[in-house]
């Protein structure tokens, strides 16, 4: 995988978490401006599966099997537009809670998709 890029998203991730998570604590549901945020840690994630697949197609293998690295990045690619969604019908600060988690988890499905290709 390319490292810069896992980084990149994993630290946009955990921004976008802390910027909802402040807005939950504030008592507010997702605005414009998160989705925004949500849009580009969703264009990294993009890149990254981009990416991961090339490298798969290149003839590349992680240390840790093909099958559950592709699984990994389709979860991380569908991470945070599904919590997006979720909280579009979640219009209270529960919303913006479910954003923020969905953040951490895509931090840490980062660190385990680097782990599995051998980082």
């Amino acid at each position: 995988m390319f490292d810069a890029l896992t980084v990149a998203t994993a630290v946009a991730a955990l921004a976008l978490a802390a910027w909802c998570g402040f807005a939950a604590y504030r008592d507010q549901p997702t605005k414009d401006w998160h989705f925004i945020g949500m849009a580009v840690v969703s264009l990294l994630a993009t890149v990254q599966l981009i990416v991961g697949i090339v490298q798969l197609a290149r003839g590349e293998k992680p240390d840790q099997g093909t099958t559950i690295f592709v699984a990994y990045l389709i979860g991380a690619f569908a991470c945070i537009p599904a919590a997006g969604f979720m909280s579009l019908a979640e219009r209270t600060r529960w919303g913006s809670v479910t954003v923020a988690a969905g953040g951490i988890v895509l931090a840490v499905l980062q660190v385990r998709l680097y782990d599995i290709w051998g980082g």
